[in-house]
């Protein structure tokens, strides 16, 4: 049995932004430019690890951000926003994104941040939109959904993606695989795919050359693993057997799973085969909650008081949706489209 640990994003950027600073001698260089990098609670790497991961804010009373006063809270909503997911991680993906898929986005993060201004929110200073800008950030979550919709939670491309994870993680154990990375005593040490999230040297080196070694590989005990990614190179994917909307949470009990394996049993291959269900969400990123019930405005006649949505005018237009797919998996075969 297989355990997969990943790591979240923000987790993994502070990891590896804390290598590149040591592998790299970027302290120096930082304190050339003014920047306060010293060992206290009080510092410019505190705060640009608090705005990568806006989690670390969260600590006693009245120092509650970290590297800046409390005054300067504003600035933690900039990369990584918990609160509302209006920040400029997603105005940055969007714009590549739907560039490069061809999907419209309709979100104008220039009129965003014309409009932008900070106001005191119960003490803490917030970015507030102004009132008539609440459409153009329903449009951030609408380009969100979209994109999730017809890219990153589409069926081919989640097929590909579980076929290249069963791939490594049968190449997991496989030593002609392992990275090798330096023990900084003249020795070195060879890590194995699942421990590279752990050592950053190891991490910086997952790229396509893993997909690559597997592929040109002979090794017997990476035959599996080679007919996985050949299977993908050839267009051979895991196939969506059905999908429905999901009403209740499944619980994939053994009576289920038997009854799911009856009814695909004349279309699989000798009757038998494996299969997986897995629930896709699509929602705005706070799964049933209107994110912008969380946002504060302003109106023009009074630019300095921030002021929630009004209730009436939460739309709720972005209410959670799971699918629940049904597709095969690795050494089923398909006999009837």
């Amino acid at each position: 049995m297989h355990v997969c640990v990943f790591l979240q994003h923000e987790e993994a950027s502070i990891k590896m932004f804390d290598y590149l600073l040591e592998e790299n001698g970027l302290k120096p260089v930082m304190e050339q430019y003014g920047l306060e990098i010293k060992d206290k609670k009080e510092n410019d790497l505190v705060f640009i690890k608090g705005m990568i991961d806006d989690t670390q804010k969260k600590t006693a009373q009245h120092k509650q951000y970290p590297g800046r006063e409390k005054e300067k809270s504003f600035l933690y909503e900039i990369v990584s926003n918990k609160e509302t997911g209006i920040d400029v991680d997603k105005f940055d993906y969007f714009a590549r994104d739907c560039h490069h898929l061809g999907i419209q986005n309709n979100f104008d993060h220039q009129r965003f941040i014309m409009f932008a201004r900070v106001c005191d929110v119960n003490g803490s200073k917030h970015i507030c939109s102004r009132d008539k800008e609440i459409e153009n950030l329903y449009d951030i979550f609408h380009t969100r959904h979209s994109i999730h919709r017809r890219a990153c939670q589409h069926k081919i491309k989640m097929a590909v993606e579980i076929m290249i994870k069963d791939a490594l993680l049968l190449a997991d154990k496989d030593p002609y695989i392992q990275i090798e990375i330096s023990n900084g005593n003249g020795t070195s040490e060879k890590v194995p795919l699942s421990k590279a999230k752990d050592k950053m040297e190891a991490y910086i080196k997952l790229t396509d050359q893993v997909i690559e070694r597997i592929l040109n590989s002979s090794s017997d005990s990476l035959k599996e693993a080679r007919e996985i990614l050949h299977r993908v190179m050839t267009r051979d994917l895991y196939r969506c057997v059905g999908q429905a909307t999901k009403k209740e949470e499944p619980k994939m009990s053994g009576e289920m799973r038997e009854s799911l394996n009856k009814m695909v049993k004349g279309i699989l291959e000798g009757g038998e085969g494996e299969f997986e269900v897995i629930v896709v969400p699509l929602d705005s990123g706070k799964e049933d909650n209107d994110p912008i019930s969380k946002a504060f405005f302003y109106r023009k006649d009074n630019p300095n008081k921030a002021i929630p949505i009004a209730e009436p005018e939460v739309k709720k237009k972005h209410k959670q949706e799971k699918l629940v797919r049904m597709r095969t998996a690795h050494k089923t075969r398909l006999t009837k489209q």
